[in-house]
Protein backbone atom coordinates (compact mmCIF):
# COMPACT_ATOMS: atom_id res chain seq x y z
CA UNK A 1 0.00 0.00 0.00
CA UNK A 2 2.86 2.20 0.13
CA UNK A 3 3.43 2.88 -3.16
CA UNK A 4 6.99 3.70 -4.08
CA UNK A 5 7.36 -0.19 -2.07
CA UNK A 6 4.40 -1.60 -4.27
CA UNK A 7 5.24 -0.35 -7.48
CA UNK A 8 9.20 -1.51 -7.31
CA UNK A 9 8.13 -5.04 -5.73
CA UNK A 10 5.35 -5.96 -8.47
CA UNK A 11 8.08 -4.52 -11.30
CA UNK A 12 11.01 -6.58 -10.31
CA UNK A 13 8.77 -9.69 -9.53
CA UNK A 14 9.51 -13.21 -11.18
CA UNK A 15 7.69 -16.37 -10.52
CA UNK A 16 11.09 -17.66 -10.54
CA UNK A 17 12.29 -15.52 -7.10
CA UNK A 18 8.73 -16.75 -5.93
CA UNK A 19 9.32 -19.94 -6.50
CA UNK A 20 12.31 -20.15 -5.12
CA UNK A 21 11.17 -18.48 -1.31
CA UNK A 22 8.83 -21.13 -1.53
CA UNK A 23 11.55 -23.98 -1.98
CA UNK A 24 13.85 -22.28 0.55
CA UNK A 25 10.90 -22.57 2.70
CA UNK A 26 10.32 -25.91 2.30
CA UNK A 27 13.67 -26.87 2.41
CA UNK A 28 14.04 -25.34 6.17
CA UNK A 29 12.59 -28.71 7.44
CA UNK A 30 11.85 -30.89 4.56
CA UNK A 31 8.22 -29.73 4.74
CA UNK A 32 5.53 -28.37 2.03
CA UNK A 33 3.08 -26.00 4.11
CA UNK A 34 -0.16 -27.17 3.54
CA UNK A 35 -1.69 -23.19 3.14
CA UNK A 36 -0.88 -21.07 0.35
CA UNK A 37 2.09 -18.65 0.55
CA UNK A 38 0.87 -15.16 -0.88
CA UNK A 39 3.66 -14.10 -4.12
CA UNK A 40 3.82 -10.62 -1.91
CA UNK A 41 4.21 -9.27 1.34
CA UNK A 42 2.04 -5.81 1.93
CA UNK A 43 3.72 -2.83 2.58
CA UNK A 44 1.94 -0.79 5.56
CA UNK A 45 1.86 3.28 4.97
CA UNK A 46 2.55 4.71 8.58
CA UNK A 47 -1.55 6.26 8.85
CA UNK A 48 -2.38 2.57 8.69
CA UNK A 49 -0.18 1.91 11.12
CA UNK A 50 -1.00 4.31 13.16
CA UNK A 51 -4.73 3.43 13.00
CA UNK A 52 -4.21 -0.43 13.68
CA UNK A 53 -2.16 0.37 17.05
CA UNK A 54 -4.63 2.78 18.01
CA UNK A 55 -7.31 0.43 17.48
CA UNK A 56 -5.55 -2.54 19.42
CA UNK A 57 -4.94 -0.03 22.23
CA UNK A 58 -9.36 0.62 22.28
CA UNK A 59 -9.50 -3.02 22.55
CA UNK A 60 -6.97 -3.77 25.14
CA UNK A 61 -8.51 -1.15 27.17
CA UNK A 62 -11.72 -3.42 27.59
CA UNK A 63 -10.12 -6.43 27.77
CA UNK A 64 -7.54 -5.27 30.46
CA UNK A 65 -10.92 -3.59 32.56
CA UNK A 66 -10.97 -4.82 36.32
CA UNK A 67 -14.50 -6.72 35.11
CA UNK A 68 -13.59 -8.63 31.94
CA UNK A 69 -13.43 -11.74 33.63
CA UNK A 70 -17.27 -11.43 35.57
CA UNK A 71 -18.18 -9.57 31.66
CA UNK A 72 -17.15 -13.35 30.09
CA UNK A 73 -18.16 -15.79 32.37
CA UNK A 74 -20.94 -16.21 29.68
CA UNK A 75 -18.47 -17.61 27.39
CA UNK A 76 -18.30 -21.24 29.25
CA UNK A 77 -21.61 -22.51 28.23
CA UNK A 78 -20.80 -25.62 29.57
CA UNK A 79 -18.73 -27.03 32.23
CA UNK A 80 -16.31 -28.91 30.88
CA UNK A 81 -15.05 -25.46 29.22
CA UNK A 82 -13.62 -24.48 31.79
CA UNK A 83 -9.99 -25.41 33.06
CA UNK A 84 -8.41 -24.82 36.53
CA UNK A 85 -5.54 -22.77 37.48
CA UNK A 86 -6.25 -19.84 35.02
CA UNK A 87 -4.05 -16.73 35.27
CA UNK A 88 -5.19 -13.25 35.31
CA UNK A 89 -3.55 -11.82 31.41
CA UNK A 90 -3.95 -13.61 28.36
CA UNK A 91 -0.15 -14.55 27.17
CA UNK A 92 -1.44 -14.25 23.46
CA UNK A 93 -3.83 -12.12 21.54
CA UNK A 94 -4.84 -12.17 18.00
CA UNK A 95 -6.81 -9.36 16.60
CA UNK A 96 -8.11 -9.87 12.99
CA UNK A 97 -8.88 -6.82 11.03
CA UNK A 98 -10.44 -6.48 7.14
CA UNK A 99 -9.11 -3.23 5.38
CA UNK A 100 -11.13 -0.73 4.21
CA UNK A 101 -11.97 2.07 3.38
CA UNK A 102 -12.87 5.40 5.33
CA UNK A 103 -15.18 8.69 4.01
CA UNK A 104 -12.02 9.76 2.92
CA UNK A 105 -10.74 7.10 0.99
CA UNK A 106 -8.01 6.27 3.26
CA UNK A 107 -7.32 2.84 4.56
CA UNK A 108 -8.80 1.99 7.95
CA UNK A 109 -9.19 -1.21 10.08
CA UNK A 110 -11.87 -2.93 10.88
CA UNK A 111 -12.13 -5.79 13.68
CA UNK A 112 -12.95 -9.22 12.40
CA UNK A 113 -12.81 -11.37 15.30
CA UNK A 114 -10.19 -11.76 17.91
CA UNK A 115 -9.29 -14.58 20.04
CA UNK A 116 -6.92 -15.35 23.22
CA UNK A 117 -4.54 -17.97 22.06
CA UNK A 118 -1.28 -18.21 20.17
CA UNK A 119 -1.09 -17.76 16.53
CA UNK A 120 1.80 -18.55 14.02
CA UNK A 121 4.61 -16.43 15.57
CA UNK A 122 7.65 -18.18 15.07
CA UNK A 123 6.56 -19.16 10.71
CA UNK A 124 5.93 -15.39 10.86
CA UNK A 125 8.96 -14.72 11.58
CA UNK A 126 10.85 -17.01 9.07
CA UNK A 127 8.67 -16.09 6.51
CA UNK A 128 9.38 -11.93 7.07
CA UNK A 129 12.85 -13.32 6.25
CA UNK A 130 12.43 -15.45 3.58
CA UNK A 131 10.46 -12.14 1.80
CA UNK A 132 13.51 -9.96 2.42
CA UNK A 133 15.91 -12.64 1.26
CA UNK A 134 14.61 -13.20 -1.86
CA UNK A 135 12.68 -10.02 -2.84
CA UNK A 136 15.45 -7.79 -1.72
CA UNK A 137 12.82 -5.56 0.62
CA UNK A 138 14.52 -2.73 2.07
CA UNK A 139 16.15 -3.06 5.69
CA UNK A 140 14.02 -0.29 7.17
CA UNK A 141 10.90 -2.65 6.85
CA UNK A 142 9.96 -4.50 9.68
CA UNK A 143 7.60 -7.22 10.20
CA UNK A 144 7.15 -6.12 13.94
CA UNK A 145 5.06 -2.92 14.00
CA UNK A 146 7.21 -1.16 17.36
CA UNK A 147 10.14 -1.67 15.86
CA UNK A 148 11.68 -4.40 17.70
CA UNK A 149 14.42 -6.77 16.30
CA UNK A 150 14.01 -10.27 14.60
CA UNK A 151 16.49 -11.56 17.50
CA UNK A 152 14.52 -9.72 20.29
CA UNK A 153 11.18 -10.57 19.28
CA UNK A 154 12.31 -14.32 19.67
CA UNK A 155 14.50 -13.40 22.77
CA UNK A 156 11.12 -12.37 23.98
CA UNK A 157 8.63 -15.31 23.46
CA UNK A 158 11.83 -17.59 24.55
CA UNK A 159 11.27 -15.66 28.05
CA UNK A 160 7.39 -15.66 28.41
CA UNK A 161 6.83 -19.57 26.39
CA UNK A 162 10.22 -21.04 28.05
CA UNK A 163 12.00 -18.80 30.77
CA UNK A 164 14.16 -20.65 33.56
CA UNK A 165 12.67 -23.95 33.00
CA UNK A 166 14.52 -26.68 31.39
CA UNK A 167 13.23 -26.68 27.40
CA UNK A 168 12.74 -30.42 27.57
CA UNK A 169 10.20 -29.81 30.14
CA UNK A 170 8.43 -27.85 28.02
CA UNK A 171 6.17 -29.01 25.12
CA UNK A 172 3.73 -27.39 22.51
CA UNK A 173 0.81 -29.06 23.01
CA UNK A 174 -1.49 -30.31 19.74
CA UNK A 175 -3.54 -32.77 18.14
CA UNK A 176 -1.71 -35.03 15.76
CA UNK A 177 0.70 -32.00 15.13
CA UNK A 178 2.21 -33.10 12.15
CA UNK A 179 -1.47 -33.32 10.38
CA UNK A 180 -2.15 -30.10 11.47
CA UNK A 181 -2.23 -26.89 8.48
CA UNK A 182 -0.27 -24.93 10.84
CA UNK A 183 2.90 -27.86 11.35
CA UNK A 184 5.62 -25.58 9.91
CA UNK A 185 5.17 -23.05 12.78
CA UNK A 186 5.59 -26.03 15.33
CA UNK A 187 8.69 -27.15 13.54
CA UNK A 188 9.79 -23.22 13.33
CA UNK A 189 8.54 -23.01 17.34
CA UNK A 190 10.70 -26.30 17.96
CA UNK A 191 13.76 -25.29 16.43
CA UNK A 192 13.94 -21.50 18.09
CA UNK A 193 12.90 -23.54 21.65
CA UNK A 194 14.41 -26.58 21.71
CA UNK A 195 10.54 -27.96 23.23
CA UNK A 196 9.04 -31.06 22.50
CA UNK A 197 6.00 -30.89 20.00
CA UNK A 198 3.79 -33.21 21.30
CA UNK A 199 0.51 -34.80 20.66
CA UNK A 200 -2.27 -34.75 23.35
CA UNK A 201 -2.26 -38.58 23.57
CA UNK A 202 1.23 -38.84 24.56
CA UNK A 203 0.84 -37.88 27.62
CA UNK A 204 1.40 -39.70 30.43
CA UNK A 205 -0.54 -38.64 33.60
CA UNK A 206 0.12 -39.76 37.20
CA UNK A 207 -1.91 -37.79 39.88
CA UNK A 208 -1.32 -34.57 39.18
CA UNK A 209 1.85 -34.97 37.11
CA UNK A 210 2.29 -35.11 33.65
CA UNK A 211 5.15 -36.97 31.52
CA UNK A 212 6.34 -37.63 27.41
CA UNK A 213 8.75 -39.78 26.73
CA UNK A 214 11.42 -38.80 24.73
CA UNK A 215 13.35 -40.15 22.01
CA UNK A 216 15.52 -42.33 24.24
CA UNK A 217 12.54 -43.90 25.86
CA UNK A 218 13.41 -41.76 29.04
CA UNK A 219 10.11 -39.81 31.18
CA UNK A 220 10.23 -36.71 31.20
CA UNK A 221 8.18 -34.42 33.53
CA UNK A 222 6.17 -31.67 32.01
CA UNK A 223 6.25 -28.15 33.68
CA UNK A 224 5.06 -26.18 30.89
CA UNK A 225 2.32 -26.31 28.23
CA UNK A 226 2.17 -24.55 25.05
CA UNK A 227 -0.98 -24.89 24.64
CA UNK A 228 -1.97 -25.05 20.68
CA UNK A 229 -5.32 -27.14 20.89
CA UNK A 230 -8.30 -25.72 19.68
CA UNK A 231 -11.16 -27.59 21.88
CA UNK A 232 -13.75 -27.42 18.94
CA UNK A 233 -11.16 -29.73 17.04
CA UNK A 234 -10.41 -31.64 20.28
CA UNK A 235 -14.32 -31.91 20.53
CA UNK A 236 -14.60 -33.93 17.50
CA UNK A 237 -11.87 -36.67 18.60
CA UNK A 238 -13.83 -38.83 20.07
CA UNK A 239 -11.38 -41.56 19.02
CA UNK A 240 -7.99 -40.24 20.46
CA UNK A 241 -7.02 -41.82 23.30
CA UNK A 242 -5.75 -40.06 25.97
CA UNK A 243 -4.93 -40.17 29.99
CA UNK A 244 -5.04 -35.92 30.22
CA UNK A 245 -8.31 -34.15 30.15
CA UNK A 246 -8.48 -30.48 30.18
CA UNK A 247 -10.09 -30.70 33.40
CA UNK A 248 -7.76 -32.14 35.45
CA UNK A 249 -5.90 -30.71 37.78
CA UNK A 250 -2.22 -30.75 37.05
CA UNK A 251 0.76 -29.25 38.35
CA UNK A 252 1.86 -27.52 35.13
CA UNK A 253 1.96 -24.03 34.22
CA UNK A 254 0.08 -22.49 30.70
CA UNK A 255 1.67 -20.57 28.69
CA UNK A 256 -1.69 -19.36 27.22
CA UNK A 257 -4.14 -20.95 29.71
CA UNK A 258 -7.11 -22.34 27.62
CA UNK A 259 -9.75 -20.33 29.05
CA UNK A 260 -8.77 -17.07 27.28
CA UNK A 261 -9.73 -19.00 24.51
CA UNK A 262 -13.30 -18.53 25.45
CA UNK A 263 -13.01 -14.99 27.22
CA UNK A 264 -11.45 -13.02 24.34
CA UNK A 265 -12.88 -14.63 21.30
CA UNK A 266 -16.41 -14.23 18.79
CA UNK A 267 -18.02 -13.96 22.67
CA UNK A 268 -16.13 -10.69 23.08
CA UNK A 269 -17.19 -8.55 19.92
CA UNK A 270 -20.58 -7.15 21.57
CA UNK A 271 -18.93 -5.72 24.40
CA UNK A 272 -16.52 -3.57 22.12
CA UNK A 273 -17.19 -0.19 20.68
CA UNK A 274 -15.00 2.46 18.72
CA UNK A 275 -14.65 3.26 15.29
CA UNK A 276 -12.69 0.39 14.53
CA UNK A 277 -15.03 -2.49 16.09
CA UNK A 278 -18.50 -3.20 13.56
CA UNK A 279 -21.77 -3.11 15.51
CA UNK A 280 -22.21 -6.89 17.13
CA UNK A 281 -25.08 -8.47 18.73
CA UNK A 282 -25.71 -11.82 20.62
CA UNK A 283 -28.34 -13.49 18.69
CA UNK A 284 -30.42 -14.44 21.63
CA UNK A 285 -30.29 -10.60 23.09
CA UNK A 286 -31.80 -8.78 19.76
CA UNK A 287 -35.07 -7.64 20.44
CA UNK A 288 -35.94 -6.74 16.95
CA UNK A 289 -34.02 -8.62 13.91
CA UNK A 290 -32.54 -5.72 11.40
CA UNK A 291 -34.63 -5.06 8.81
CA UNK A 292 -31.08 -4.38 6.59
CA UNK A 293 -29.70 -8.03 7.31
CA UNK A 294 -27.83 -8.09 3.93
CA UNK A 295 -25.27 -5.64 5.77
CA UNK A 296 -24.89 -8.43 8.62
CA UNK A 297 -22.93 -11.78 8.90
CA UNK A 298 -24.27 -14.41 11.11
CA UNK A 299 -21.47 -16.41 13.52
CA UNK A 300 -21.38 -19.08 15.10
CA UNK A 301 -19.70 -18.12 18.50
CA UNK A 302 -17.80 -21.48 18.50
CA UNK A 303 -16.78 -23.25 15.28
CA UNK A 304 -13.74 -24.52 13.45
CA UNK A 305 -11.93 -22.85 11.11
CA UNK A 306 -14.74 -20.68 10.37
CA UNK A 307 -17.59 -23.33 9.92
CA UNK A 308 -20.89 -22.53 9.80
CA UNK A 309 -19.97 -18.32 9.11
CA UNK A 310 -23.65 -17.06 7.08
CA UNK A 311 -22.96 -13.91 4.72
CA UNK A 312 -26.28 -13.93 3.42
CA UNK A 313 -28.11 -13.88 6.13
CA UNK A 314 -31.82 -14.33 6.02
CA UNK A 315 -34.99 -14.29 8.76
CA UNK A 316 -35.93 -17.45 8.21
CA UNK A 317 -32.51 -18.21 8.43
CA UNK A 318 -32.30 -17.36 11.99
CA UNK A 319 -35.64 -18.37 12.71
CA UNK A 320 -34.61 -21.79 11.73
CA UNK A 321 -31.86 -21.81 14.27
CA UNK A 322 -32.75 -23.37 17.56
CA UNK A 323 -29.97 -22.25 20.33
CA UNK A 324 -29.66 -18.54 19.64
CA UNK A 325 -26.92 -18.25 22.42
CA UNK A 326 -24.71 -19.78 20.41
CA UNK A 327 -24.66 -17.28 17.70
CA UNK A 328 -23.67 -13.76 16.92
CA UNK A 329 -25.33 -11.27 14.43
CA UNK A 330 -22.44 -8.85 13.39
CA UNK A 331 -22.17 -5.79 10.94
CA UNK A 332 -20.85 -6.77 7.76
CA UNK A 333 -17.14 -5.37 6.84
CA UNK A 334 -16.42 -4.17 3.80
CA UNK A 335 -13.05 -5.26 2.44
CA UNK A 336 -11.19 -2.75 -0.44
CA UNK A 337 -9.17 -4.13 -2.91
CA UNK A 338 -6.50 -2.53 -2.02
CA UNK A 339 -3.44 -4.30 -3.01
CA UNK A 340 -2.67 -3.91 -6.65
CA UNK A 341 -1.42 -7.10 -8.11
CA UNK A 342 -0.24 -8.43 -11.49
CA UNK A 343 -3.89 -8.57 -12.66
CA UNK A 344 -7.23 -7.26 -10.25
CA UNK A 345 -6.33 -6.08 -6.67
CA UNK A 346 -6.37 -8.31 -3.52
CA UNK A 347 -8.21 -7.21 -0.27
CA UNK A 348 -6.52 -8.46 2.73
CA UNK A 349 -7.06 -8.55 6.50
CA UNK A 350 -3.89 -8.29 9.33
CA UNK A 351 -3.90 -9.97 12.01
CA UNK A 352 -1.84 -7.75 14.49
CA UNK A 353 -0.41 -10.10 17.35
CA UNK A 354 0.39 -9.41 20.90
CA UNK A 355 2.04 -11.19 23.46
CA UNK A 356 1.68 -10.49 27.65
CA UNK A 357 5.29 -9.01 28.31
CA UNK A 358 5.29 -10.25 32.53
CA UNK A 359 8.24 -8.33 33.18
CA UNK A 360 6.75 -5.38 32.74
CA UNK A 361 3.31 -6.64 33.16
CA UNK A 362 1.90 -5.22 29.57
CA UNK A 363 0.54 -6.91 26.71
CA UNK A 364 2.16 -5.11 23.17
CA UNK A 365 1.93 -5.41 19.49
CA UNK A 366 4.60 -8.14 18.66
CA UNK A 367 4.37 -9.13 14.89
CA UNK A 368 1.45 -10.02 12.37
CA UNK A 369 0.18 -11.92 9.71
CA UNK A 370 -1.74 -10.82 6.64
CA UNK A 371 -4.15 -12.94 4.34
CA UNK A 372 -4.87 -11.67 1.15
CA UNK A 373 -8.25 -12.27 -1.10
CA UNK A 374 -9.94 -11.87 -4.64
CA UNK A 375 -13.10 -14.03 -3.61
CA UNK A 376 -16.24 -12.96 -1.38
CA UNK A 377 -14.47 -13.56 1.91
CA UNK A 378 -10.86 -14.22 3.20
CA UNK A 379 -10.18 -17.86 3.03
CA UNK A 380 -8.98 -20.87 0.63
CA UNK A 381 -12.51 -21.66 -0.43
CA UNK A 382 -12.83 -18.32 -2.39
CA UNK A 383 -9.85 -17.96 -3.80
CA UNK A 384 -9.36 -21.16 -5.96
CA UNK A 385 -7.41 -21.11 -9.14
CA UNK A 386 -6.39 -17.18 -8.15
CA UNK A 387 -2.93 -15.81 -7.57
CA UNK A 388 -1.24 -13.62 -5.34
CA UNK A 389 -3.51 -14.26 -2.90
CA UNK A 390 -3.03 -16.84 0.93
CA UNK A 391 -0.79 -16.11 3.54
CA UNK A 392 1.18 -13.51 3.86
CA UNK A 393 2.85 -10.76 6.19
CA UNK A 394 2.83 -6.85 6.71
CA UNK A 395 5.97 -4.78 6.40
CA UNK A 396 6.16 -1.62 8.24
CA UNK A 397 8.35 1.57 8.44
CA UNK A 398 10.68 1.53 11.55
Amino acid sequence: MIPDYRQAFNTNFTEETYQALLNDISQKFNYVPKFKIAETPIFIPNQLKQRLIEACNDIMAIINQPNFKSLTEGAFFEDKMKVPNEDEHSKFIQLDFGICLDDNGEATPKLIELQGFPSLYFYQDLLGKMYKKHFNIPDHLSIHPLGISSEEFIELLRTEIVGDSDPKQVILLEIEPDKQATAIDFYCTADMLSIKVLCISKLIKRGKQLFYLDDHGKEIQVLKIYNRIIFDELDQRDDLKREFDFQDEVDVEWIGHPNWFFRISKYTMPLLKGDYVPKSYYLNALKEIPEDLENYVLKPLYSFAGAGVEIHVTREMIDAISNKANYLLQEKVAYHPIIDTLDEPAKCEIRMMLLHNKKENKTQIVSNLMRLSKGEMIGVKYNKDKTWVGGSTGFFEV
